[in-house]
C-alpha cells in the first residue's frame, strides 16, 4: 500500500496516516495479521517525523486497527466480527459534524445518503474512491 502525505493539507500528517491505513484495511489492501513498517521505517520511508507516525500507530492501537507488540511489530487487527454498541457510538461522535457540515451546505438528505451508499459500495467492492 502507498500512502500519499498532502503536506499543504491542513489535515495534520498523523491524521492523514491513520485515516490511509484505516481505508487500506477497508479495501483489503492491509490484511489481518500483516505487519507494517516500524515507526522509525515509515518514517523515514515518508520522511517525516518518528513521534508522528508514533501517534497515527497509538490512535489506531487504541481504536483496535493495529496491534503493536513490546518489539515493535505493528500488525493489523481483525475489527470484522467486532461490531458493537460501542463502535457505533464512536461512529456516531465522526460522522455527527459532517452531517451537520452537510446540512449546513444545503445537501440534501437524499443526496448525502446516495453519496455514503456510492462510497460504501466502493468499499465492499475493494475500489478507491476517486473524487
Amino acid at each position: 500500500m502507498i500512502l500519499k502525505i498532502d503536506f499543504n493539507s491542513g489535515k495534520p500528517i498523523y491524521i492523514q496516516l491513520k485515516e490511509q491505513i484505516i481505508e487500506g484495511i477497508a479495501l483489503g489492501l492491509l490484511k489481518e495479521g500483516e505487519s507494517l513498517p516500524s515507526v522509525r521505517q515509515l518514517a523515514e520511508d515518508i520522511g517525516i517525523n518518528l513521534h508522528t507516525v508514533n501517534k497515527a500507530y497509538s490512535i489506531l492501537q487504541e481504536e483496535g486497527f493495529l496491534v503493536i507488540h513490546k518489539r515493535q511489530c505493528v500488525i493489523v487487527n481483525s475489527l470484522s466480527q467486532k461490531r458493537d454498541k460501542t463502535n457505533l457510538y464512536d461512529l456516531n461522535q465522526k460522522i455527527r459534524p459532517v452531517i451537520a457540515e452537510a446540512f449546513c451546505r444545503g445537501i440534501s438528505e437524499n443526496d448525502f445518503i446516495e453519496k455514503c451508499v456510492e462510497i460504501y459500495l466502493l468499499f465492499k467492492k475493494g475500489k478507491t474512491y476517486e473524487f
